[in-house]
């Protein structure tokens, strides 16, 4: 009995039964279905959160002022300015051999006009640095010039969002618009970065020189002299991000004149370790999921074990037919595995179908990231098969083993 006639023959007898090949194959349906959406969609989380990461900047440090204390009471991180344009030098300066770029920005709100269009959105002023910080170039357009940073030059560049909702899909390119009802020419369109890790729209923003920002459109009393909001280190490789955050703090506090029993009044923050912290998180919990989804194939293994020993009772005779007329042991326990490993496969192939039309509906309802993975669908169907295999095996073995003469007694 070669192995075609086995299949065939397994084949037939599962169509025999269709219902009960059906029921018994559900619980390998839901459980490679669900292996194929948890883990798509963990993927897809795992995706999002690698491109939050490319869309911040590489290799990024941002320091932020500290906090001050009244009465003995810690405000919150911010509520005192300490970091200035010097700082920022210093950095790029000092640590020239690990920094690539140190960018000092100054931030604020306010409302843009064009005509009779306006949008509010978030105001950024930077110095040139800033663009090599943020990896962030310009899609229309051109840069700030170094005499219109140092000028004070009335020229922005729009983020991808307010250009949209400004000019309706025109060219900014030349255009005057009000900023704070300071006049000043677009010269450029920022790329499009996407979205935040906390779920804002980095292109909802308007760039603009530092010294612009501080003489002519924000005007912020506390931001006085050279002090910034922020600073934003631009480390020249990964392998060096400790180092970086480390010399960055001890010429920081070197700066400020702090001595080693005060605390520092800035803060330091890796977000690419922040990033690929929640990459681990979703990693983990993708890991997690599939487990649990796992479970139900090794339920429906069970199944499948449970039904084939059922099934070689009621074949008692046929098993006993088939020997008698020259059917050897190993015939038989072919015939058994083979069709316990194509209940299985069958079930995996629908199994992978359903897991794919509900990872789209997910997708589809929830807004979610998907992220399809067909090594995640070849393991599927290639476990259901080998869950078919093992627990075949037993009730096939079972069949192998009975003796013709008995088998053919059995009533």
């Amino acid at each position: 009995m070669t192995y075609m006639d086995s299949l065939i023959s397994a084949l037939q007898s599962l169509k025999v039964n269709v219902l009960r090949s059906a029921l018994t194959t559900l619980g390998i349906v839901i459980g490679v279905g669900a292996v194929i959406a948890m883990v798509a969609i963990g993927a897809g989380a795992e995706s999002r959160v690698s491109e939050l990461i490319k869309s911040l900047g590489s290799n990024l440090l941002m320091v932020t002022p500290g906090s001050v204390t009244q009465g003995g009471v810690r405000l919150g991180t911010g509520t005192r300015f300490t970091l200035t344009e010097d700082d920022a030098e210093a950095l790029q300066r000092e640590l020239s051999t690990i920094v690539l770029a140190a960018a000092p920005t100054v931030r604020g709100a306010g409302q843009v006009v064009s005509g009779n269009v306006n949008w509010a959105t978030s105001i950024q002023g930077v110095t040139l640095e800033f663009f090599d910080a943020r990896e962030w170039d310009v899609e229309i357009g051109r840069l700030f010039s170094q005499e219109e940073v140092a000028g004070a030059g009335k020229v922005v560049l729009l983020g991808a969002t307010v250009a949209e909702n400004l000019f309706s899909g025109g060219d900014p390119v030349g255009q005057m618009v009000r900023l704070q009802n300071v006049p000043l020419e677009v010269i450029g369109v920022l790329a499009r970065k996407g979205e935040t890790g906390n779920g804002g729209d980095q292109d909802d923003t308007v760039v603009i020189p530092l010294s612009t920002a501080k003489k002519r459109v924000l005007g912020d009393r506390q931001l006085r002299g050279n002090l910034v909001h922020a600073i934003a280190i631009k480390v020249s490789d990964a392998s060096l991000m400790e180092e970086a955050e480390r010399d960055s703090r001890d010429l920081l506090r070197q700066r400020h004149r702090l001595r080693g029993t005060q605390t520092d009044d800035f803060t330091i923050r890796n977000l690419s370790q922040i990033m690929e912290t929640r990459a681990e998180s979703s990693r983990v919990m993708t890991l997690l999921l599939a487990a649990v989804a796992g479970v139900s194939l090794i339920v429906g293994g069970i199944g499948i074990m449970n039904i084939m020993l059922v099934t070689v009772t009621e074949r008692t005779r046929e098993i006993g037919l088939r020997m008698a007329i020259g059917a050897r042991g190993r015939d038989i326990l072919t015939q058994f595995v083979m069709e316990a490993v194509m209940l299985s496969l069958i079930g995996g192939i629908i199994g992978v179908t359903l897991g794919l039309g509900g990872s789209i509906l997910i997708a589809e309802i929830a807004n979610w990231p998907m992220l399809i993975q067909p090594q995640a669908i070849v393991i599927a169907v290639a476990f259901s098969a080998f869950i078919g295999v093992f627990f075949g095996f037993y009730p096939a073995r079972r069949a192998a083993k009975l003796d013709p003469i008995e088998a053919l007694r059995y009533e």
